[in-house]
This record gives structure tokens, C-alpha cells and sequence, in this order.
């Protein structure tokens, strides 16, 4: 089997596992949505537990917002693949792309299931949905709250920094919509580079791009109020912050650091 051949096996099983990651999203999606709706409850009141979140909410903000910035890690990883044959940077480039593109399916599914367009509503800007927290706070934080541990919640100080839009502290500039987000020129880079010098850009871009999608995920577990939803939020803070320590070991065995 030649080169040519093993690079295009290797990018269509990293295509189809992709893929078959969210047709299972898609599934679990549903189950798990009917299943937060159904427990506990006779099926009228679980009809009424299923009930579509507002298009301006943190629910619908969050799930549209993370689907295009996962979307993103997805393709910067597998730009990687192609730009280095270092399996451990192989590996963790995978394990992301699987992970994120399987959480970008649980997202459009929700969307799905809400009914919801799963592009920002006309004059919304990305992130929008963060700024609700001033009120959220206002009126004593989220009704009806089910014990959900909240801790790690502080990084959610200052968090309007973090939004998108006019007078916040980011701007959405050459293809990077929110923050974290890598530009179109940045993106080039990655392309072009190889061996060593793409490993390093690419877990430095990554670093940068897992700090906003942390910040982001908070946001929805303090905001959201699907409660699945909310578990998946967290279950990301967590999931990111473990890879940026691994990140970081990784640059570091590289002599580089996060920018």
C-alpha cells in the first residue's frame, strides 16, 4: 500500500468514526432529553417538561454557540493528523475531534428536538446569551434548582469580557466568531506547518481555544435550565481543563508554552 493510499484510509475511518459519533449523539440526545422529561413524572407532565426553551435563551444560545466552536477543534485536529507523525500528538488531536464532534450532535440534536434554528437569531450577537447572568442574578439566581453542584462557578467573574458583540472586550475578526476561536490566518498557519513547529501551534491554538469554550460551558451551567444540558456543560469545564494541563505538559516537552 503506498503513502497516498494509507493517508486517504486513515482520513476516511477519521471521517466515519466522526460521523457514526454523532449519529449516536443524535440518539442519546433524544433518549436522554425524554429521559430527564419522563422521570418521575405522569406522561402529561412529562409532555410539559419537554417544553421548548425560548430561541433567545441561554439553552439555545449555548447549544448553537458551542456546535460552531467545536466545530472548529474538529477541524483543527484533523488538520494536525496530516501535519505531524507524532502518534501522541495523533492521539490527543483524535480523542478531541471524537469528543467534540460527539457533543456538537448532542447540541444540533437538542436543537432538533426544541424545534429551534440552530443559527443565532436575526440580531443576536455569539455569546449574547451570557449577558443574562446580571439577571439572573437579580432575580436570585435559577428557579427550581435541582442540587446541581455549582462549584467552580468564580470564573464566571467577569465573564462579560467574554462576550461577543459591541462593548465587550472581543470583537469576532477574521473568521473567529467568539473567543478562543482561531482566525482564517491562523488556520493557514497550521496548514502550512509541519512536524514540530505544527504540534506546537496547533496545542497552542487549542490551549486558546479550550479556555474560551471552559468559559463558555460556565455560562451554561449557571445559566441553563435544561438539565441535561447543564450536565454536559459541566462535564466539558471538567474534560477541557484536564486537556489544557495536558497541553500544557505537552508544550512544555516541546520547549513552548501556551501564548
Amino acid at each position: 500500500m503506498t503513502a497516498a493510499q494509507g493517508t486517504r484510509r486513515t482520513q476516511w475511518a477519521a471521517g466515519s468514526a466522526v460521523a457514526l459519533a454523532l449519529l449516536f449523539a443524535g440518539v442519546a440526545t433524544v433518549a436522554t432529553a425524554r429521559g430527564d422529561a419522563a422521570e418521575g413524572k405522569q406522561p402529561q407532565a412529562a409532555s410539559a417538561a419537554v417544553r421548548a426553551p425560548a430561541p433567545d435563551s441561554a439553552d439555545a444560545g449555548f447549544a448553537r454557540d458551542m456546535a460552531v466552536h467545536h466545530q472548529q477543534a474538529v477541524e483543527m485536529s484533523f488538520i494536525v493528523r496530516d501535519r505531524t507523525q507524532d502518534e501522541e500528538t495523533r492521539r490527543f488531536a483524535y480523542d478531541i475531534a471524537n469528543t467534540q464532534a460527539n457533543q456538537r450532535g448532542m447540541l444540533l440534536g437538542w436543537l432538533d428536538l426544541w424545534e429551534l434554528p440552530k443559527v443565532s437569531v436575526a440580531g443576536q450577537e455569539p455569546m449574547a446569551w451570557m449577558t443574562a447572568r446580571g439577571d439572573h442574578d437579580e432575580h436570585g439566581g435559577r428557579s427550581g434548582g435541582d442540587g446541581h453542584d455549582m462549584a467552580g462557578m468564580d470564573g464566571m467573574a467577569g465573564m462579560g469580557d467574554m462576550t461577543a458583540g459591541s462593548g465587550s472586550g472581543f470583537t469576532a475578526h477574521d473568521g473567529a466568531l467568539m473567543p478562543g476561536m482561531a482566525t482564517r490566518t491562523e488556520l493557514d498557519r497550521l496548514r502550512k506547518a509541519d512536524g514540530k513547529q505544527a504540534e506546537i501551534l496547533y496545542l497552542q491554538l487549542m490551549t486558546d481555544h479550550h479556555k474560551g469554550g471552559v468559559a463558555m460551558a460556565r455560562g451554561c451551567a449557571e445559566l441553563c435550565t435544561v438539565k441535561a444540558e447543564r450536565r454536559l456543560a459541566q462535564g466539558m469545564v471538567e474534560a477541557q481543563q484536564s486537556e489544557l494541563d495536558a497541553m500544557a505538559q505537552m508544550l512544555s516537552a516541546r520547549g513552548a508554552e501556551p501564548r
